[in-house]
């Protein structure tokens, strides 16, 4: 049995791990899911490592959603670094799934790609733990989270193998 993470924020808009959470019951079993939320997006590094060291988690989720102005920038960034920091230390995946408040014209368009980001990475940690074989097939292929995938580039042999 695996334990997946789950590492939010009560200053996010949406509750995308929610989004999340049923994705991943949509999608298989074999888990089990351990959900810790923090005030703000700099206190998801240590959530992350909480989880790891504590909960014996397999892989963490770290769901945040930055402001526009250049100080939430500049958190997110300061919350990314410690993010990548944590999965160096415990040699496991934290899925970074930070929406920033500024890449949706509307309050409808940003809870659709709330949901649909915190859907799609749903999907891509279940196959780091249960079938990386997935991910290997779909790589080059030039897929988004949320958004439209772009595509691979003219010569890619994204997703075909040799």
């Amino acid at each position: 049995m695996k334990t997946i993470g789950i590492a939010d924020t009560n200053f996010a808009r949406y509750d995308m791990a929610s989004s999340a959470i049923d994705e991943l019951y949509k999608t298989g079993t074999g888990f089990t899911i351990e959900r810790y939320t923090v005030p703000g997006i700099k206190d998801l590094p240590v959530a992350c490592k909480i989880l790891f060291e504590d909960y014996k988690c397999d892989i963490v989720m770290a769901f945040g959603m930055p402001g526009p102005m250049p100080v939430d920038k500049m958190s997110a960034q300061i919350a990314s670094t410690g993010l990548m920091e944590v999965q160096l230390q415990e040699k496991k995946h934290i899925i970074e799934v930070f929406v920033h408040e500024d890449e949706a014209d509307s309050d409808d368009m940003l809870a659709w790609l709330c949901d649909s980001r915190a859907r799609e990475h749903a999907l891509n940690a279940y196959y780091l733990i249960f079938d990386r074989e997935k991910l290997i097939e779909n790589a080059g292929m030039g897929l988004r989270q949320g958004f439209p995938d772009k595509g691979p580039v003219g010569g890619s042999m994204g997703g075909h193998r040799h």
